[in-house]
C-alpha cells in the first residue's frame, strides 16, 4: 500500500489478522528495511495472536536511498502513514484498513525513536521499541559524548516495551513506571534469541490489550 506523505510516498506492507483486536505499526532501522529478522518474527506472532500489522518503509527507502532522512521528516511521514491506515480525519480519503482499531506504534532502532516521538500525535495506545538506540555513537573530532536519547522514551505517556540485546553497543535503557525493559541475549540486531524477543512482545501485548 503506497501512502503519500509530505516527503514522498511511503509503503505499508500489511499483514491482516482474521479478526483483529488491534493494529501494530512498525518502522525499520535507519540503514535497514522491513525484512529485519526481529520485525518479521514479531509480525508473525502478532498476526497469530489476532493483531494486524503494517511494516512501514519510510519515503527515503522507497526512493532507494540508504541515508536516513532528518528526524522531522521521518516523524511527519510516519504521522501521515498512520493517518491513512487508521482513517484519521486529516489523512484524506482512500482505504483505511485499520480504521476503528487501537494503535500500537513501534519499530526497531530508528523506527522505535520515531514511534516514541510521535506517540501523542498518533494517539498510540502503547509503544514497542526493538533495540532502542539509547546512546549515539561517538563522533569523530568531538570531545564530548553525544546526548542520550532517553528523553524520547521519557516523553511517552502510554505503556512502553523496550526489548534490548544485552550487548547492544548503544546501551541499555532503564526501566521506569510505565516502561518495561526486557534484556535478551545478543546485540543491536536482536538475532541472539529470537524466541525471547517474541515471548517478551507477546506477553506485553497481552497485558496491554
Amino acid at each position: 500500500m503506497l501512502i503519500e506523505t509530505p516527503h514522498g510516498p511511503a509503503r505499508a506492507h500489511r499483514h491482516s489478522a482474521e479478526r483483529p483486536r488491534a493494529a501494530l505499526v512498525l518502522g525499520h532501522g535507519a540503514g535497514g528495511g522491513v525484512a529485519a529478522p526481529d520485525l518479521v518474527a514479531v509480525t508473525a506472532a502478532a498476526v497469530e495472536d489476532g493483531i494486524s500489522v503494517a511494516l512501514v518503509e519510510q519515503p527515503y527507502r522507497v526512493a532507494g536511498r540508504r541515508s536516513a532522512a532528518p528526524a522531522r521528516q521521518l516523524d511527519a511521514a510516519w504521522i501521515a502513514v498512520v493517518g491513512a491506515l487508521f482513517g484519521r480525519a486529516d489523512a484524506g480519503g482512500g482505504d483505511a484498513p485499520f480504521a476503528g482499531l487501537p494503535l500500537i506504534a513501534g519499530g526497531r532502532s530508528s523506527g522505535a525513536r520515531v514511534a516514541c516521538r510521535t506517540a501523542a500525535a498518533t494517539d498510540a495506545a502503547g509503544v514497542l521499541c526493538l533495540a532502542f538506540p539509547l546512546q549515539p555513537g561517538s563522533r569523530a573530532g568531538k570531545d564530548e559524548p553525544p546526548p542520550s536519547r532517553l528523553p524520547e522514551l521519557e516523553a511517552v505517556t502510554v505503556p512502553v516495551l523496550v526489548v534490548q540485546g544485552a550487548r547492544d553497543r548503544f546501551g541499555m535503557p532503564p526501566a521506569a513506571p510505565g516502561r518495561t525493559v526486557v534484556e535478551v541475549r545478543g546485540d543491536h540486531a536482536l538475532r541472539g534469541d529470537r524466541a525471547a524477543v517474541v515471548a517478551a512482545v507477546r506477553g506485553w501485548l497481552t497485558e496491554l490489550l
